[in-house]
This record gives structure tokens, sequence and C-alpha cells, in this order.
């Protein structure tokens, strides 16, 4: 099957969708590693959950310029080869490092909220760092066959499609693994993040712990977890399990040009994960929350608010200000 697609929507979408999740989130990822690396102490196992998930958003972000210059030159890359496949990888690590560390700070709150005693909640820093470590080797094992695809002098620089025979999955084992990778790496997590969360809200139930504050910010802290997982990732794996499943039986390059031009854009929401993802870093921990304000001035503006009241106090008066009533 040789179908040839123009991508003129694909041309005009996704260059400033590109440019501004680069943006905000090299701006929010940028400002969240500079926070964990020189303010943020002392870490606590969830820290290096939280810290690896916005480095493999950060690595991420940083392909993006390149994506959107793809797209703006008509989908010719411009960049060789190389680059192209190693363009390529870090997307698809990244990405999926972003859905391992998602799973792992859902199976942290889990633990935490539904096993208190459990040896794991007291993991020390260095045995974090480890498990951390082999998410990181799981996920470069998934990805690292994009750095050997070969290219074949194309212009283009894709990982996934359904056209022409350059890069058809059945006449390439590599990309049939990367597709199949692609959604497993998927479904997978979300069955985990899922039982997590279903987990958690049974206890909180079953003990009657959900007026506790503390405990409300960890349910609300994994329900954002989910609605991110699933907004970000959840649109691309069904349009390209639909993708698949169509190319096996049908020879219309219309539908075929349809979802696969629906799946390009849906790709792009996975990016979208790392501009949302600072949330995450935000509601991990009141210290990030603490140090996040004072970053962007909030805790200055309370501090001038604090001494406005401490000079409407009377001389000599023992009464509060209107800050302590």
């Amino acid at each position: 099957m040789h179908c040839h697609f123009n991508g003129t929507l694909l041309i005009q979408l996704l260059p400033p969708v590109l440019i501004t999740e680069f943006i905000l989130g090299i701006v929010g990822n940028g400002l969240a590693l500079w926070i964990f690396c020189f303010h943020l102490k002392p870490w606590k196992s969830s820290t290096v959950i939280i810290f690896n998930l916005a480095l493999a958003d950060f690595l991420l972000i940083v392909v993006l310029p390149f994506r959107a210059s793809y797209y703006v030159s008509r989908m010719k890359w411009m960049f060789g080869d190389t680059f192209c496949n190693i363009s390529l990888f870090l997307l698809a690590m990244n990405r999926t490092g972003s859905i391992m560390f998602l799973m792992a700070v859902a199976v942290d709150r889990y633990v935490r909220v539904v096993h208190p005693h459990h040896p794991i909640n007291s993991l020390s820093i260095h045995k974090a760092v480890c498990c951390a470590f082999g998410l990181w080797v799981f996920t470069i094992s998934m990805t690292a066959h994009l750095l050997a695809i070969p290219r074949d002098n194309t212009t283009r620089c894709e990982s996934f499609t359904v056209e022409g025979k350059l890069q058809e999955g059945e006449s390439n084992p590599m990309l049939m693994w990367h597709r199949t990778g692609f959604l497993l790496s998927f479904w997978i997590p979300l069955a985990v993040i899922l039982f997590c969360t279903f987990q958690i809200i049974v206890h909180l139930r079953r003990t009657q712990l959900g007026q506790n504050a503390k405990i409300k910010k960890a349910l609300w802290f994994i329900t954002v977890v989910v609605v991110v997982f699933i907004i970000c990732f959840l649109p691309s794996n069904i349009t390209q399990l639909l993708a698949w499943i169509k190319k096996t039986e049908s020879k219309d390059c219309h539908q075929l040009e349809v979802l696969d031009t629906a799946f390009y854009i849906t790709i792009t929401l996975t990016y979208l994960n790392s501009m949302l993802d600072p949330i995450i870093y935000y509601l991990s921990s009141p210290a990030f929350q603490k140090i996040f304000k004072k970053a962007i001035g909030v805790r200055q503006a309370e501090d001038i608010a604090d001494t406005a009241d401490i000079r409407l106090e009377k001389p000599g008066s023992n009464s509060k200000s209107i800050s302590q009533l």
C-alpha cells in the first residue's frame, strides 16, 4: 500500500501549538528544577519521583522547537538523519518517562494513604534514586531502537506513519516494536493509576477519613494526576490503535489520512503533559508551594500587607493586628 499525505492541516495547526507548549513548558519545568535543585531541602523519596518527572518533561520540551521548525518547513526535516533519530528518541524516551513517573507518583500516594505503615513509606533517598534509575533504564530500553531507524535519505522525520513504504511497521520490526511499546506503555500504567485512585477512594470511604484536610489534599492530588494523564495520553493511544487496526483492513487512503492526521494532532497533546505537570509539582508539597510563591513574588506581597496591618495599630496599643484577628 502506497499512500501520500500532504499534511496541510498539520502544517497550519501544529507550529503555534508546539511553540506555546515549549514556552510554557520550559518556564514551568525550568522553575521547578531550579526549586528542586537549589531550594527544596531536605528531599524525601517522593521528591525524587517528582524531580525525575520534571527532568523528563524538561528534556522533552527542549526538542519541540525542532518539531515546530519541521512543520513550518512543510514537513521537511532540515537537521540531518542522525539528529532526526536523536530527536525522535528524546521525544519517545521522555514521553514514556513522564508516564512511568506519573505512575510512580500514583503508587507512592496509594501506599502512603492506604498502607501508611508500609516500610516503603520510609524509603531512603538512596533507594529512591536507585528506583528512579531503574525506571530510566526501562524507559531507555523501550525507546532506544529509534536511534537505529534507517532514514534512507528522506526529508520526513517521523516514527509513526501509515503512508508509503519507508516506515511501514510490517516491513520494519523496530517500528512494529515501537508501535507496540507505545500502546503498552500507556495502557498498563493507566490500569495501575486507576487502581491506585480507586483503592484510595474506597479506603477513605471505609475509614471515614475523607474529612481530614491532609487526606483531602492527597485525594485531590491523585485526582489531578489521573485527569492530566488521561487528557494528555488517552487520545493519541486511541487514534494510534484505530490507525493500526484500520491499516490492516482498509486500502482507503483517505480514511488512513484522516486517522494519521488525528494521531499527529493528538500526539501533540502528549507534549501538553509537560506543560501541565508543574501543577502536579505545585500540589505535591507545601514546601514547594511556599518556595514557588516566594519566587513569583506572592510572599513579598503578603509581607507588604502584614506591614500595612501593623502600621494600622495605635501606638502603645496591645491589640492584635488586623491580620492576626
